[in-house]
């Protein structure tokens, strides 16, 4: 399962760096195109920072955290090989995302963000929304169906 994870996460990094290719060819000449009327936009932005614009130009450090994550999460994968599905799953999203993202930081110096929500701020990309999804799965999985807490639970079962 570690591995098929890696591959997926391998698939959706090529993925997001395939619509960043035709975002940049044919979007940043015309900046804006309105896909849906007052809800959805395609709008290119230069993003040196991390969500929502911030800590604008700490590439390297961004990099670094990057890199440190995604090997965190591999070294836990292949080291631990959990069971579930839903943790490769979310892992995929997360390591696929981040290898998106980490390239456009190593490569041009900022990411290139393009879906822009009427209802929320922030312009994002294809990479930021599988970081966010597989975000979620993951703490849905850790808080609720893995036994990652299990030791707290027996202690505080031992002492009722």
């Amino acid at each position: 399962m570690p591995f098929v994870a890696l591959v997926i996460g391998i698939i959706i990094a090529a993925f997001d760096q395939l619509i960043k290719y035709f975002v940049s060819e044919y979007l940043q000449p015309v900046g804006t195109v309105s896909v849906i009327d007052n809800l959805f936009s395609l709008t290119y932005v230069e993003n040196r920072g991390v969500a929502f614009g911030m800590f604008s130009d700490m590439r390297w450090l961004f990099v670094a955290v990057t890199v440190a994550l995604i090997i965190f999460i591999l070294v836990y994968m292949f080291k631990k090989r959990p069971r579930e599905k839903v943790f490769y799953i979310s892992t995929a999203l997360i390591i696929g995302g981040g290898i998106g993202n980490l390239i456009d930081r190593i490569f041009y110096g900022y990411v290139i963000d393009y879906l822009s929500l009427s209802f929320f701020p922030p312009v994002c990309n294809f990479a930021d929304y599988c970081i966010t999804a597989g975000t979620v799965i993951l703490m849905i999985y850790l808080l609720f169906f893995s036994d990652i807490f299990s030791s707290q639970k027996k202690a505080d079962l031992q002492d009722e």
